[in-house]
This record gives C-alpha cells, structure tokens and sequence, in this order.
C-alpha cells in the first residue's frame, strides 16, 4: 500500500472552497450534527514520543489510498487524507481511529491531543491516533466534482467500508507501522454526532476488525420527521422563554393556516419578513433562531446567541418574565422587533430576504454548485438519500416551539433542486420515503444495536438526542458491555477535556469511559 507524505495540505486543493463562484448564495439550511471543533496546538510546539523521539505536528498530513468504490475496486483508488501521531504509543498499544464526519478535516487535528476523549484514552492506555477524513469532504474527493453521477459512491455503507479498509491495509508512519492491522493491534473506533454513529455501524457491521468504540451524540437512529430536535431545547430551554415561543408559534400557526393573506402579510411584517412569497419560508426562517442552541456547551456561560434571543423576549425594562413569560402580544412584538434590529442583519447580511431564506426558486445555480469542498452539498446528499433528518414542527398532539406549516415535504423538494432526477419521490404534496431511513435502521440496527464493547455518551441537553440511544422513546437500556453514559452536556460535550473541567456530571462519562476501555484492552489478545 503506497503511502504519501504531504506537509501542506494545499497539495491536494484540486477545485476547493478557494474556486466558490461570487454569487454562490442561496438559503440558509439547519445546522449539521458535527463535533465541536477544537484549536489544533500551535505548530511551534514541539511534539514528543514517550522516548523523546521529536515527531511531525499534529497538521502534519498523510495520505492514504482508498477504494473508489468498494463494491467494484477495480475503479481504482483516490487519496484519502488522514493525520497521526503516536507521543503516547508504547508496543502493544491500541490504535485510536476518528473520521470528524461531514467536514474538512483539516480543522479538526486537535482530536489527536489528550485534550480531547480519543486522546485521553491513547494517554491511558499507550495507544496511538488518527483522524481519517471522510469521502468527499475537504480534500478526500474521488471525483473531480460533487455531481449526482459523482456522488452515486457517497453512502454511509462505503464511508463504513473505508474505516474498515484504512484500518486493515494502513503502513502507519511509526515504527512498527506495518504490523498494527486489527488481529495485530486492538483499534479503538471513536466519533462523535454522524462520526458516532458511524462508530456503531462500524462495529456492527465489521465486528473482525474494531475491538471497541465510543460514540458520542452518536445520531445511530435516521429518522425522516425530526421534530424531536426541537425537544431536547423546549426541554432545557428557560421555561418563560418556552412559553412565550410556543404561544407565538400557536399564533403563527393560526393565522397561516386561516389563508387571510392580510392577517399574513401584516404577521411576516412584524419580523420584517414581508419578502418572503411562501408560507412555509416563513414559518422555516423562525427556526432560525432556535439552532444557536446547539453552539452550547457547559462552559458556554450566558452571553451566547441563544440567550440573547431568549433576553430579547423576557427582559423588559429591566426586569426578566416569570416562568410563564410575558405572554403573546409582548413576545411576538418582541420576537419580531429582534428580527428587525438584530438578528437580520446577522444571519443574512445584505442579502435580500428571498435568497437568504426562500427555498423557492429552483433555477437559483446554488442548488447545483457541484465544487469540491462544499461540505452542505455533500451532506445534504446523506440526508436526501438515506437520513432524512428534516426538521419540523411537532405533531398536533405535543407541544411544540416550531411551526407545523412546516413538513417533512419541504426538505424533500429542496433535495429534488439539489440532485435533479436522483431523487423521483421528492414532491411537494406527499411524503414519500425516498431517504432510506428504514433500510438505513434495519442494516445497522438504530437503537436496537447489541454490539458489545461499545460505549454510548450523551448529553441531556443535546438538541440531536432524540436520534441518539439516549432519546425519550429508545428502547435500548444499554448494558455492562454497551454502556450507555449521560451527562448534563450538550453536542458531543464528552469529547472535550475542558467540558469535564466545566461539569462534573460530563467529567464522569469521561472517566467511566476510560475504565471501560482499560478493562476491555486489558482482555485482548491477538489474533493467530
């Protein structure tokens, strides 16, 4: 297997984010389920093995040759990048493997530092680590474009294939490098959010080659109608900010639904969103507002964007609302003077109000701005196909702080402009399940997964929990050989030193995981 060496990553730019044309604008979509991002040390801080041995940065990147294709490998291979390094690694040390999911990895070398769950468990138990990029995110494209023919080799499937691959044919860049294939060496699979539940498709799906896992806010169950993103914020949220939410959405809802298009007209004024032609633009762009939540952490403190919306609606005059709020005729004025003065502005800039958050237009050429190193696109293309994860309103029987003008059939037209043709399902007026989410569950167990030596850790407050073991209607309880661990923290809090540092609840998890993995390294043994 050749190997390459490459200390700048531009090497491998190809047609990247540097080529975006000038008027690559279009809507603003939800946030995707990422780990947090963590700054990479320095490059003038020198990095040591154990023996004193001085060893690349940690940005130092390599490159791998992948399978094009897994189910037909003789459409040859493409480069793969991937980052590595071994300051703890003693013989017969595990090797930690991490992919960050949906973005350029590039950002994301911190995850091979005990300031983070992989390192820490490297440090503890003499191992070695690796960030792997995922397929047709930052550099690690097989194609030249990010075209439907292209992406036909974009699947959750062959993103499993490739840490299987890598981790079966890799020549390591440290001594011994040849001879740490799985059977020879325990390899440890780590990930969080889409990366944690690829850790337990992984592990479920290639038990021969990934000794144990851990995933975090690991979104294990695809689940088409997503309203419960919404749940775990309507849950956690200050109460008087969820009250008066959810008595504007109520109102919101109502006057949509009456087809007075005064009543309309005057309500998308109040936010200064009379430029929106569609209803359920409108009722989208509202939702905005709500995913500054997943930006939090235990050591966020108050001044976040979240709670600058919430104090726009409560504090008034001074004096903040009691646990009902101040009720609907002062937070929707409110509500919509934010809008106005504030927030705007900073979503959307100066662009007009229908290419920030119309979803309308189909001949707009962002819905087919096919560059490489466009991570929504790629995404997306993982939800239109088989996720699904579109996010809507609750359903009539449950409370809800997002509008229910809003259905899964929003999502899917958008993916019909994304990906002509791929998708033939995505209409306007039914919902079809043209994501495989069932066939996505079945294959890899969701919930259900019995995979041993698998920990799941999640964060109560997490907005992405209900597609995670810890969700309100999970069926799996976990078990001494796939524990389930629960803190107070948000998206992925567990992965993160320093959020341990700020809960003790999150710094929990994070010990109890180490001991489950020193006991479980503790009983391998190699292969014959």
């Amino acid at each position: 297997m050749l190997l390459f060496h490459l200390a700048l990553p531009a090497l491998l730019l190809l047609r990247s984010a540097a080529a975006r044309p000038a008027h690559a604008k279009g809507p603003l979509g939800p946030p995707h389920p990422r780990v947090p991002h963590v700054e990479t040390p320095s490059e003038e801080v020198p990095v040591t093995s154990r023996n004193g041995t001085q060893l690349p940065p940690y940005t130092y990147s390599y490159v791998f040759e992948q399978l094009i294709d897994h189910n037909n490998p003789s459409l040859g291979t493409f480069r793969q990048r991937y980052w590595h390094t071994y300051e703890f690694y003693e013989p017969g040390g595990p090797i930690i493997l991490m992919t960050p999911g949906e973005v350029d990895a590039s950002g994301y070398t911190a995850y091979l530092t005990n300031s983070t769950i992989n390192g820490r468990i490297a440090q503890e138990l003499n191992g070695a680590t690796v960030v792997l990029e995922h397929r047709f995110f930052g550099n690690s494209n097989p194609y030249q474009d990010l075209s439907v023919k292209s992406l036909g080799v974009l699947t959750v499937q062959q993103a499993v294939d490739d840490l299987a691959y890598f981790a079966q044919n890799v020549n390591l860049p440290m001594p011994g490098g040849d001879q740490l294939a799985p059977g020879k060496a325990p390899w440890i699979l780590v990930g969080g959010s889409y990366g944690g539940a690829l850790v337990s498709y992984a592990m479920s799906n290639k038990p021969d080659v990934f000794y144990a896992g851990y995933a975090s806010s690991a979104v294990v169950q695809a689940i088409i109608d997503f309203w419960g993103y919404f749940e775990p914020i309507r849950q956690s949220m200050p109460a008087n900010c969820s009250a008066d939410i959810e008595a504007v959405i109520a109102h919101v809802d109502s006057v949509l639904a009456s087809n007075d298009n005064t009543q309309i007209n005057a309500l998308k004024s109040t936010f200064g969103l009379q430029g929106l032609s569609h209803n359920d633009d409108f009722a989208a762009a509202l939702q905005q507002n709500l995913f500054a939540w997943q930006d939090m952490q235990p050591d966020s403190g108050p001044g976040g964007g979240f709670y600058e919306f919430c104090d726009a609606l409560e504090v008034k005059n001074g004096v903040s609302a009691g646990a009902s709020g101040w009720g609907l005729d002062n937070a929707l004025q409110a509500w919509g003077n934010y809008w106005k003065s504030t927030y705007y502005q900073q979503i959307c800039g100066d662009d007009d109000v229908e290419t920030c958050l119309g979803t309308y237009d189909a001949t707009n050429p962002f819905w087919s701005y096919d560059y490489l190193d466009n991570a929504d696109r790629s995404w997306q293309w993982l939800l239109c196909n088989e996720f699904g994860f579109y996010f809507d309103g609750a359903p009539s029987a449950q409370p809800t702080i997002t509008s229910r003008a809003v259905t899964p059939s929003y999502g899917e037209r958008q993916c019909g402009y994304r990906f002509p043709g791929a998708f033939p399902g995505n209409t306007t007026t039914s919902v079809v399940e043209v994501p495989n989410a069932r066939g996505l569950n079945v294959a890899y167990q969701g919930w259900e997964t019995t995979t041993p030596r698998l920990i799941f850790a999640n964060g109560i407050n997490d907005p992405w929990r209900e597609a995670t073991v810890a969700a309100d209607g999970s069926p799996n309880t976990g078990s001494d050989m796939q524990p389930h661990l629960l803190s107070d923290g948000f998206h992925c809090s567990d992965m993160l030193i320093r959020e341990g540092a700020a809960s003790a609840k999150v710094k929990s998890v994070q010990d109890t995981a180490v001991t489950y993995m020193q006991e479980w390294f503790a009983q391998w043994t190699p292969s014959s």
